[in-house]
């Protein structure tokens, strides 16, 4: 991720301050409990980490690690860490597009993400694994086999504080604190573009997703891509408000104008034809729409703005909010 320029750390200088002690919290606090010491200190070259699983010890600078799910292999990367091995997702290019191709380079695929290839993990001598515990959690006791596993509950919608565990267990504390502080400004820069918090506030946003065997998803609050709308200040549409547990509302294609808004961005997950995305744009509802009239409709790149799930996306995702929305 690039350095942000001098005016951007000015602003954002007590972030990094509150992300240090956010940050300090995600390690295990229970020191004397018997269940481990803090994650600041140090026990023959490991550290205790709190996960979802119970508080485990990690090595401090973790030399080999493997990573089972897009959102980890974001955090490492932005990190600076390379794993060894990772999963893939479903997509045509293995690891995910924006990810730059030098950075992924020589990392061994070990399967695909919901199903990973335990021997090839194992084959990797890893000191480390990273995922959560909704995608693996039925295969912790063969993972904490094989090494120190470190599983988030959630990925998704909790993901800056995934991120804190990721950089506790990495061991990349400080180069995380840098990370958030120059999202923040960012965001803050991108706000700013926009014309200011109350103009942000005032154009509402939709985020619509085709999904291959399923039916359409307008995103609601309560995942990734709804907490950096938020971020910049963006508003909503009163429907993301029927979200089912605040993630989506989910859609046929002829209800799509329930997703009209000032703005909307849309993605395709699978083949355009079998998600339903190419008919239902060709749609009179959706032609109809007051965005598709003013032209306020974003095609974008499903594995950025819905699978990347992390800071390095995240910054790409703002480029291209603030581009698109000051067109």
């Amino acid at each position: 991720m690039p350095t942000p320029p001098a005016a951007r750390l000015l602003v954002t200088g007590s972030l990094a301050v509150t992300a240090a002690l956010t940050l300090t919290s995600c390690g295990s606090s229970d020191s004397g409990s018997g269940s481990g010491g803090s994650a600041s200190s140090s026990d023959g070259g490991t550290h205790t980490v709190a996960t979802a699983m119970g508080n485990i010890k990690v090595p401090v600078a973790p030399k080999r690690v493997v990573v089972l799910d897009t959102a980890e292999l974001d955090s490492a990367l932005t990190l600076g860490v390379k794993p060894v091995g990772a999963t893939h997702t479903g997509t045509e290019s293995g690891y995910l597009s924006y990810l730059p191709k030098e950075q992924v380079a020589g990392i061994e695929d070990v399967g695909e993400m919901m199903t990973p290839n335990l021997e090839a993990v194992a084959g990797l001598k890893p000191d480390l694994i990273l995922t959560s515990k909704i995608r693996h959690g039925d295969k912790y006791d063969e993972l904490s086999k094989i090494a120190p596993t470190v599983m988030t509950e959630n990925t998704g919608y909790p993901w800056k504080e995934n991120f804190q565990v990721h950089a506790n267990a990495l061991g990349k504390v400080p180069a995380a604190e840098k990370v958030i502080a120059g999202y923040e400004a960012h965001v803050g820069e991108v706000t700013e573009a926009l014309g200011g918090k109350e103009k942000a506030a005032a154009t509402e946003v939709n985020m619509v997703r085709f999904v291959e065997g399923a039916d359409i998803r307008v995103y609601g609050r309560q995942n990734y891509i709804a907490t950096i709308l938020a971020d910049v200040g963006l508003g909503r549409p009163a429907v993301v408000d029927k979200a089912k547990d605040g993630f989506s509302y989910d859609i046929s294609p002829e209800k799509i104008d329930q997703a009209d808004a000032d703005v909307v961005f849309h993605s395709t997950y699978g083949d355009a034809e079998k998600s339903g995305q190419k008919q239902t744009v060709g749609s009179g509802l959706w032609k109809n729409m007051g965005a598709v009239k003013a032209g306020k409709v974003f095609p974008v790149e499903d594995e950025l703005w819905i699978q990347g799930i992390g800071y390095t996306a995240a910054d790409k995702i703002l480029d291209e909010l603030q581009a698109d929305l000051t067109k």
